[in-house]
């Protein structure tokens, strides 16, 4: 008696999953789309002044967030801008005439907010980025960036479809991307440039 075994993969129906993907990326596009609708715009055009103005850029925060803004430190160094994230050995003590990027969608992240208060107590400025304007981190900044997303324990779906903090998260890129688009543009830089300043270690 022999016996066989299938490795084939059940898909519930050739298609499925496929058409399934395309409703997830439909849905997450147009949640940004609804989140850029909600944005104080005066509030980012602050931010890019206080950027602009700042000595050095220093960002914190943890999980994806923090991650999201390594990339943006990445992009502040392009523009020429001493760029540094918390937490890395090489980052120096920030003072006053540097500004602080925080991000925490419930604007309670112990370790966020701590580095929030270290930094204004060194009259250094803050920029929040929170999904909640009353919060400890929005209490300590020079300019609270309000993005209207769901924080990581908002379970009801009501912001948000998608899982814990994402939108958030996916939020803190984007529009610290957008932020550097518009550094740059006021900068009279080219794309070349920033590409003078690219990591060349790699």
């Amino acid at each position: 008696m022999s016996t066989s075994t299938s490795h084939e993969l059940d898909t519930g129906g050739a298609g499925g999953d496929a058409a399934r993907f395309g409703e997830a990326a439909h849905l997450i596009t147009a949640e940004h789309g609804r989140i850029v609708e909600g944005l104080d715009t005066d509030a980012w055009g602050k931010a890019a002044e206080i950027i602009t103005s700042a000595s050095g850029v220093f960002t914190v925060g943890t999980g994806r967030s923090g991650l999201a803004l390594q990339m943006a430190a990445m992009r502040f160094m392009h523009l020429g801008k001493a760029a540094h994230v918390v937490g890395e050995t090489t980052t120096p003590a920030i003072v006053e005439g540097d500004v602080l990027v925080a991000a925490s969608g419930s604007g309670s992240t112990k370790r966020v907010v701590t580095a929030a208060r270290a930094a204004a107590d060194q009259r250094a400025w803050v920029l929040a980025l929170t999904t909640d304007p009353d919060s400890d981190l929005a209490s300590l900044a020079t300019v609270t960036l309000v993005v209207p997303a769901a924080d990581k324990q908002d379970f009801d779906g009501t912001t948000s479809a998608q899982y814990a903090g994402s939108l958030f998260e996916q939020s803190v890129l984007i529009l610290t991307d957008a932020l550097f688009h518009v550094l740059w543009q006021g900068s009279g830089t080219t794309a070349r440039d920033l590409w003078r300043l690219h990591a060349n270690l790699e």
